[in-house]
Order: C-alpha cells, then sequence, then structure tokens
C-alpha cells in the first residue's frame, strides 16, 4: 500500500516552490511568470483545503490585517 497525499498539499506545496523558483531568476518574464502560476496554484490548493484551515487561515489574516488597519487609524 502506498501513501499519497492529499490534493490540497500537493498544489499548496507546488505554488510556494514555483514562487520560490520565481524569486530566485533574474529575469522578469519568469518572475512574472511563476508568480502567475504559483498564485494560481496556491488559490487551487486553498480552495480544495478542508473547511477548519480555511477558517483558520482567514481568522489569521483578519487579525493581521485589523492591527495594520488599527495602526493607520492612531497615526
Amino acid at each position: 500500500m502506498t501513501f499519497m497525499p492529499p490534493d490540497y498539499l500537493v498544489f499548496l506545496l507546488a505554488g510556494l516552490g514555483i514562487i520560490g523558483i520565481g524569486l530566485r531568476t533574474g529575469e522578469e518574464v519568469v518572475r512574472i511568470a511563476a508568480a502567475i502560476a504559483g498564485s494560481i496554484l496556491l488559490i487551487w490548493g486553498f480552495a480544495l483545503t478542508p473547511l477548519p484551515f480555511q477558517l483558520l487561515v482567514e481568522a489569521i489574516s483578519i487579525m493581521a490585517v485589523f492591527s495594520v488597519c488599527v495602526r493607520c487609524l492612531r497615526v
């Protein structure tokens, strides 16, 4: 019996890997293409993740944005 990783992990890791490769290249066209392809894979992988993981990521991102907005209001 072979172990098969969940589909969403494959897409998330592939997206992160492509973005990482794109950041290390010096050519601008390759960098933009890698960013677009990596973003598509990240979105696809995130859409396939279980709901509790999606809610956790959403809560963390809302807290991060909220702290930035509160700092802007104080200035």
